[in-house]
């Protein structure tokens, strides 16, 4: 058996950036690699996992992609990402390429560090870190530091003004793990909220960052797969957040899932979603829903008040049953208030 390190891509970024379809652009375009997958949700509703698993074939079958529901794998490392890992590395044939989609709530550099458990250290290298990023969204400055909050005051030397969110808090620290930016949806940011996004992206990095833009997933695998950074052997140049911290948690953000009956009118659920995210300031929405008349599972997909809905396969013998993943920060979850707003 060869002895050279399998390559492993974490592609790490906000909820609803964008990362899911990047991965399936790169399961049917794989530059002949014969890839697996890791995918992690914030949830227990796994709707990234069924998406990627549509996209299943030779270069990637079924068997090949594993899925991580209801926690962040940055949180749960020994308990289910290693072991993951090492279910991937025992198929025969051994993938040639492993991509780990990780929550949009999740630290990479946890990841980075188990790495260094013994058993993959020796079989597995982070060929890169690909964060990928709502360029309309941090253009918006949604991602930004907030100056009315007090800050770290237990930091010391002037760091009281870093007035962090859990929002721009989990983004700096995706930033700065990363090789790679990607900044999707182009074309609702525009060239000036391309150049903002760009900026405000700069501002945080520790480091330079090469960045694209990413329409709709598409772009040329071997800029992604092959980068050849080796991570693991660079954390110091990766700082976090949580850096000297013997542990974390996410309290700052929750999640409910919330069952629908069947709808009559597609756009009028996409109208409440609106109105509730930005009422509630939602962060993310997605799930499947039954309407009525129609054969095919509704596939709902919002990013803050940003809604998309599409019909993607029929329901079959699986029950016609409603249900949408609701992701916010833990002072806007209201589960009364959302299921009244929703039904």
């Amino acid at each position: 058996m060869s002895l050279e390190k399998t390559p492993v891509t974490i592609v790490t970024g906000f909820l609803g950036a964008g990362k899911t379809t990047l991965i399936r652009h790169l399961l049917q375009h794989p530059g002949g690699r014969r890839l697996a997958v890791l995918v992690n949700e914030f949830g227990d509703v796994g709707v990234d996992g069924e998406l990627i698993r549509d996209c299943a074939d030779a270069n990637c079958p079924e068997a090949n992609i594993v899925e991580l529901t209801n926690g962040c794998i940055c949180c749960t490392v020994a308990d289910e990402f290693i072991p993951s890992i090492q279910r991937l590395m025992a198929m025969d044939p051994r993938p040639d390429h492993i991509v780990i989609e990780t929550s949009g709530l999740a630290l990479p550099k946890p990841l980075l560090k188990a790495f260094d458990w013994p058993d993959l250290r020796s079989r597995i290298t982070i060929d890169g870190v690909i964060a990928v990023a709502d360029a309309e969204a941090v253009a918006a400055g949604r991602f930004a530091p907030d100056p009315a909050r007090p800050g770290n005051a237990d930091a010391g030397d002037g760091a009281d003004a870093d007035h962090e969110t859990p929002l721009s808090e989990v983004f700096e620290d995706q930033i700065a793990c990363a090789d790679l930016v990607l900044l999707s949806k182009p074309d609702l940011a525009g060239p000036d909220g391309l150049a903002r996004a760009r900026a405000a992206i700069e501002t945080e990095a520790p480091r330079p960052l090469p960045m694209l833009p990413l329409a709709e997933g598409v772009i040329d695998a071997r800029v992604v797969l092959g980068l050849g950074a080796a991570a693991e052997d660079g954390l110091d140049a990766r700082p976090s957040h949580h850096d000297g911290a013997e542990d974390h948690d996410h309290d700052d953000f929750d999640t409910i899932v919330v069952d629908l009956p069947e709808q009559a009118d597609p756009d009028a659920l996409a109208d409440r979603i609106q109105a509730l995210a930005s009422r509630r300031n939602i962060l993310r929405v997605k799930g499947h829903v039954a309407v009525s008349g129609k054969p095919l599972r509704l596939l709902v997909q919002a990013v803050g008040p940003r809604v998309r809905h599409q019909f993607d396969r029929p329901w079959g013998d699986r029950p016609r049953r409603g249900r949408l993943v609701v992701i916010a920060e833990k002072g806007d979850i209201d589960r009364a208030a959302i299921e009244a707003a929703l039904s």
